[in-house]
């Protein structure tokens, strides 16, 4: 079998007939650059007289990996056979794998080859070579979309997002994180129209748009902490109720049952409510007033509400309750798998950096925004609860899979050498979706006199949330 260069263009074929060490192929999606790494491994198996156990591949997906063989046999084979089995769609995705095992072994060139994605590829080093290091009885947690690798039966029987939302729950006993989460989810993301109120604040002068933790709509910010403030402390409260005075009607901003009692909050846009006040002297009914300047230090304001309300209440009223995640959360689905999925991210995040999350959380902290303020006072005691969680139950995700790969041949010289002597050429499809960890691990494998050959696209990177950088093709020669 010839290499086949016909479908190349000029680069293309340069790069497959190189001898350079470090070869990076870039183009646009669609445009070959898959096909030229499949023949810049036929052109060094049937022209260089390489050994095909001395070639690895390697892939960001099993997809893409079952793809590269099959474009391999389909050139080897001489018929279209097993290409009419590929192609037909009444044919299951089982039986499809154990065909490709049968044609791969009919041409032994393919059946020595190593194609795999990295993650495959580690969990069959730390399995084989790791026992003295790590407990190699471990389980693969995945977030599901990229479970089967290879090694369904070692997939452990819940996902990164299911342990994640059991950490979560667990977490919202404290009534404290609870409500913080809550209020979380309510102002960024539920209330998000709320960031751009002041451009059309004509438009929507009476619109409500803050919602407080037991979903009554509010027209400010500082509103809503009364009505949490209120909520927090189990006491009931009607929010704007309507009170038919003899000369006008009016709308307090909220009555307490419990205690007969209305708040007004006074704002600087608030209209005079002296003349109110009288009616509700006249009326025998209780007005009290809150201050905008008050809220600007919540202890101060914490303060002002019990000295106003809990002294009006009944001696026996109970001020707390127990709150549960499925009675507060049950109409926030949606927004509590977005915020599981951020989290998520930065789990991966801190594995492919190596962050300490304490270190993270303490950066964060100085942010300007109150919103990745909050949302990392979240997050990381969640991330550390599920680190613990995993080592307890001998998990690992993808990232510990690399991690484990890179410190085992850190540690065990002798492991990494017999790596690094029998993977003599390695080939890396869409070299655009690295991340840190991965380049760590190929530069460990890489030998000054191995060859890397790497096809990729300078800016499609799909992978960009698994902690993917563009950066490492402008510094390929790195």
């Amino acid at each position: 079998m010839k290499t086949d260069l016909s479908h190349l263009n000029e680069k293309q074929k340069e790069a497959v007939l190189s001898l350079d060490k470090r070869i990076l192929v870039l183009a646009g999606a669609g445009s070959g650059k898959t096909r030229t790494l499949l023949q810049k491994i036929i052109w060094l198996t049937e022209e260089q007289n390489v050994k095909s156990q001395n070639i690895l591949a390697v892939t960001f997906t099993r997809n893409a990996a079952n793809e590269m063989l099959d474009r391999l046999i389909f050139a080897a084979e001489k018929t279209d056979e097993y290409k009419n089995i590929i192609e037909d769609k009444k044919i299951s995705t089982q039986e499809k794998d154990q065909m490709r095992h049968v044609f791969s072994r009919k041409h032994k060139w393919i059946a020595n080859l190593t194609v795999r994605t990295f993650h495959s590829l580690c969990y069959l080093i730390v399995r084989d070579f790791g026992v003295s290091e790590f407990d190699n009885k471990f389980k693969i947690i995945s977030d599901g979309k990229l479970a089967k690798e290879g090694f369904e039966k070692y997939i452990a029987n819940e996902t990164v997002f299911e342990v994640l939302h059991k950490v979560l729950i667990k977490n919202c006993d404290s009534n404290e994180y609870l409500i913080k989460l809550k209020q979380y989810i309510l102002n960024y993301m539920i209330d998000r129209i709320h960031i751009d109120k002041k451009r059309f604040k004509y438009k929507y002068a009476n619109e409500k748009f803050y919602t407080s933790l037991n979903g009554t709509k509010v027209r400010s910010k500082s509103e809503q902490f009364i009505a949490d403030w209120l909520y927090r402390h189990n006491i009931k409260f009607e929010y704007e109720p309507e009170i038919n005075f003899r000369d006008f009607d009016f709308k307090p901003d909220f009555y307490i049952p419990e205690a007969n009692l209305y708040i007004e909050h006074i704002s600087d846009k608030s209209y005079p409510v002296t003349n109110k006040e009288k009616q509700f002297k006249l009326a025998n009914k209780l007005l009290v007033k809150t201050y905008e300047w008050q809220t600007k230090d919540s202890a101060i304001f914490n303060l002002v509400l019990e000295r106003i309300i809990k002294s009006r209440l009944p001696a026996d009223y109970k001020y707390t309750t127990a709150l549960y995640f499925e009675e507060e959360f049950k109409y926030y689905h949606k927004e509590i798998r977005d915020f599981l999925r951020q989290v998520m991210r930065v789990t991966d995040m801190i594995k492919v950096e190596n962050t300490d999350p304490d270190k993270l959380l303490a950066k964060a902290l100085k942010d300007q925004h109150e919103r990745i303020r909050w949302f990392y006072k979240l997050s990381i005691p969640l991330i550390k609860q599920y680190n613990a969680y995993c080592i307890n139950k001998s998990y690992l995700d993808f990232n510990d899979l690399l991690s484990m790969t890179i410190s085992l041949f850190k540690n065990k010289k002798e492991i990494l050498e017999k790596y690094r002597n029998k993977f003599k050429y390695i080939l890396v499809d869409e070299f655009q979706d690295v991340n840190n960890l991965q380049v760590k691990l190929l530069k460990l494998l890489l030998k000054p006199s191995s060859q890397l050959f790497c096809v990729g696209d300078d800016w499609q990177s799909i992978y960009g949330f698994r902690g993917s950088n563009v950066e490492y093709i402008v510094d390929f020669k790195k």
